[in-house]
């Protein structure tokens, strides 16, 4: 006697699809007669207005804000030309490797620094100086200065 052809998850996959189009077949019909009794309306719109909320209603082009082509940054945020230096004290300096972090005396945040960014050479507690730059994963601090 020879084995049936289709296997237990065919039989099951068939049954789903049918059943899927058995769903959409109904809800299609119902859409159907909720247009011929007037409940649904054939041409809704949702528009979206100048702060990206949707209304029923057209946004009012008198409130569309033009932008230029030239105010749209696509890299990295420059630095804001920051003159003041920020101060801090280094709280972990590992010599062997050659970086360290800096902790600002105003916010208590930490920059972490790299040794070729100071001329002077630091260790833990000393009082520095030092700009900030975006770095791969945060600020760093740069141009290192001891007090």
């Amino acid at each position: 006697m020879a084995k049936s052809q289709q296997t237990f998850n065919k039989l099951e996959r068939e049954k789903n699809k049918a059943k899927k189009r058995e769903e959409k077949r109904k809800k299609m019909q119902a859409r159907k007669e909720a247009r011929e009794r007037g409940d649904l309306k054939q041409d809704e719109f949702v528009y979206v207005d100048h702060l990206g909320n949707f209304t029923d209603t057209p946004p009012d082009p008198a409130e569309k804000e033009e932008i230029s082509l030239e105010s749209i940054n696509l890299g990295a945020a420059k630095n804001q030309g920051n003159d003041e230096k920020l101060q801090g004290k280094v709280t972990f300096y590992d010599n062997e490797k050659g970086f360290g972090f800096i902790k600002n005396l105003l916010t208590q945040e930490s920059y972490f620094f790299h040794f070729s960014e100071c001329k002077d050479t630091l260790d833990v507690g000393n009082k520095v100086e030092f700009d900030t730059v975006r770095g791969e994963k945060g600020l760093n601090a740069v141009k290192i200065n001891k007090l």
